[in-house]
């Protein structure tokens, strides 16, 4: 009569065992993935602005610039940044302060409404702003 071993016993893998960490690690690579995916700076797609077009249009640079975008649907941006309208006055009047030949830069979608520019315009007034340009893009 032949009793079985201990050995028997663990020589066996079982396959719910198995089947569990498998599935975890599924889990836990499917999150991380869509995590680094989700914030992955490579992700974040630039604003699209249709400028208008002009037959003077030339290209600025140089330091201590700003550029504020206004896109088709009003929402207004300060260098990539969404801010809001008394966001939008106390940054640009903190960068005033600190360099006061500050240019502006003003790109805005064709279709915005002129009042959206005009608030941003007025905002840019009060701050004391005097170097401001608006952006086109050259006739084709």
């Amino acid at each position: 009569m032949k009793i079985a071993g201990r050995r028997a016993h663990l020589e066996k893998m079982e396959s719910v065992v198995m089947t569990d960490i498998i599935l975890n690690m599924f889990i836990f690579f499917f999150i991380s993935f869509s995590l680094l995916y989700t914030f992955s700076p490579y992700r974040i797609k630039k604003l699209e602005v249709k400028l208008p077009q002009a037959n003077s249009a030339r290209p600025l640079e140089g330091k201590g610039q700003v550029n504020i975008t206004i896109n088709n649907e009003g929402v207004i941006y300060l260098d990539q940044e969404h801010v809001s309208k008394k966001a939008l006055r106390e940054k640009v009047a903190q960068q005033y302060t600190q360099n006061p030949g500050l240019a502006v830069i003003l790109s805005s979608d064709r279709l915005v409404r002129f009042k959206d520019i005009v608030d941003v315009l007025d905002i840019l007034n009060a701050v004391g702003i005097k170097n401001l340009n608006i952006a086109a893009t050259g006739e084709k």
